[in-house]
């Protein structure tokens, strides 16, 4: 699979998971766009209140830490999950926000900003046979979840800019994210809750001839917009047609965010 973000959430999810399945086996529990100023969409639900940004200091602390969320393994982003604008090509101008999105990138200028990469841990059954043992292991969501805060309405422009531009690309594009090309085929609707204001997406792309579903979620509290890009390693290595948002990370992620 080409090296992209989809790929660095599958490659982390697949460590862990091995991990993970190692530790079971033997008994033991184990950017900044273009630097243009904050996005400049339709209003579209944006609000008109002045909105203090969070801190660099109060966004890591909103951030999911390790316990947050039951059943999933939670570490910080590196420095090689850092998309900057210049990393992030897109082949149609108004598909631009949402490949932006979809790469983890940062847009506008926000005040402070936080990554976490959250991986589900594959279910533990002592009597299945190694086979089966292998393929829970690889059945398992990785998400990469970025935060980040902007002062007055910029979260909520954001928000609004991403909304227009899945109306309009929900037929597909094509980005480049460091020098690899994704395809993105089809964009589906999917229903989400959460925050102040919410948009949910499968995001169907095409990798070296075959669909590959992964979810797309971003939601506004208050000034701060939170970013998941989910990936189930099971679709690619069983074929299966889809998998869940990531519904539990995107709750625990809306309370810490109170």
């Amino acid at each position: 699979m080409r090296a992209t973000a989809v790929r660095r959430s599958a490659i982390a999810a697949s460590v862990v998971s091995l991990a993970l399945l190692v530790t079971a086996c033997g008994g033991s529990d184990a950017k900044d766009e273009k630097d243009s100023a904050a996005p400049s969409a339709k209003d579209g639900g944006a609000t008109k209140a002045a909105v203090k940004a969070l801190t660099q200091a109060e966004i890591e602390k909103a951030s999911l830490e390790q316990g947050d969320v039951a059943g999933h393994k939670i570490t910080k982003t590196g420095a090689e999950d850092v998309v900057k604008s210049g990393d992030v090509t897109v082949d149609k101008k108004e598909c631009e926000p949402l490949g932006f999105a979809y790469s983890g990138m940062k847009r506008g200028t926000p005040v402070g900003t936080a990554g976490r990469q959250v991986v589900q841990e594959p279910e533990k059954d002592a009597t299945a046979d190694p086979e089966d043992a292998m393929q829970a292991a690889f059945d398992v969501t990785s998400t990469l979840v970025t935060l980040a805060s902007y002062e007055g309405d910029a979260a909520a422009k954001s928000i609004a800019e991403l909304r227009d531009s899945a109306a309009k690309c929900a037929g597909g594009f094509t980005m480049t994210i460091k020098g690899d090309k994704t395809e993105v085929v089809k964009l589906t609707e999917e229903k989400v809750t959460g925050g102040d204001e919410a948009l949910a997406w499968t995001v169907g792309t095409r990798q070296e001839g075959t669909t590959v579903p992964t979810k797309l979620v971003s939601l506004r509290q208050g000034g701060t917009v939170a970013t998941f890009l989910a990936f189930n390693l099971g679709v690619v290595a069983s074929g299966k047609a889809d998998f869940e948002l990531p519904s539990d990370v995107v709750a625990a992620q809306v309370e810490k965010l109170g």
